[in-house]
């Protein structure tokens, strides 16, 4: 998950929604790790759980998370209580060598400065026949915002990004990185559209206070409230078009 420069509330929302967006590939890729008989699974950047509370196990498996951010993962354990939580460094993951069948993350590696490292200790942490997988990566460099006058919106949520620390363009390059880390045998595509022209006023509210968040200070408040009733009535008359490319890949863990 995102680093917390969101309000809490407001950071949980965000992550519950982007949980649902991922949801079919998560439950196809899951088939294909075979979560039904995994034991012991992690997820690296948990933030405030909202992915491994979404989760359907067995009531064999047992559920970690970790994330730097210890706000997030008290808010996550008065949400998950059954759920292992522990704060650490996803390039220096404090677990033994085999110690999960899987290990996956969701929206996170954009966010780490070195996701090579990442991902040689998530396949450092996960057993022979495991797997690891990275379940979306976007890539803003092929994001598409139409009608032309929404198109600076992009610009600015790309540049925001950037400003906070995050790779906006590292969808793009998700398979090169696990194949750069030694994983082989990589499956990797691009997620389906989302709602892509989603008139659902909820969501629309919460993709734009998310925007105004990220955007602080680039923009004044009356240019944005423009640009916010031009999202509304384009997405009412079908002429808004919002496509962030995301990415995802898994590989299983090789015997050394």
């Amino acid at each position: 998950m995102r680093p917390m420069r969101l309000p809490l509330e407001l950071a949980h929302r965000r992550y519950v929604q982007q949980s649902g967006w991922t949801e079919p590939m998560r439950r196809h890729l899951f088939r294909r790790a075979h979560l039904h008989t995994a034991l012991r699974v992690l997820e690296v950047g948990c933030g405030t759980g909202a992915v491994l509370g979404n989760i359907a196990v067995s009531s064999d498996t047992r559920l970690f998370g970790l994330d730097i951010d210890l706000a997030a993962l008290r808010f996550a354990q008065q949400q998950y209580e059954t759920i292992k939580l522990a704060g650490g460094d996803a390039n220096r993951l404090p677990y033994q060598d085999s110690a999960f069948d899987i290990v996956f993350y969701h929206y996170v590696l954009l966010w780490l400065q070195e996701p090579i490292s990442a991902l040689l200790e998530a396949r450092r942490v996960t057993r022979a026949g495991g797997a690891v997988l990275a379940f979306a990566e976007p890539d803003y460099s092929q994001r598409v915002d139409e009608p032309a006058s929404l198109a600076e919106l992009g610009k600015l949520q790309t540049e925001a990004l950037r400003a906070q620390g995050a790779d906006p363009e590292l969808g793009g390059r998700l398979a090169g990185l696990f194949q750069a880390a030694g994983f082989t045998m990589v499956e990797s595509g691009q997620l389906e559209p989302s709602i892509e022209h989603d008139k659902n006023e909820a969501s629309a509210l919460l993709e734009w206070e998310t925007l105004r968040a990220d955007v602080q200070g680039r923009l004044s408040d009356k240019e944005l409230d423009r640009l916010a009733k031009e999202d509304r009535r384009t997405r009412r008359s079908g002429e808004r078009i919002l496509h962030v490319p995301t990415y995802y890949a898994w590989a299983a863990v090789k015997q050394s």
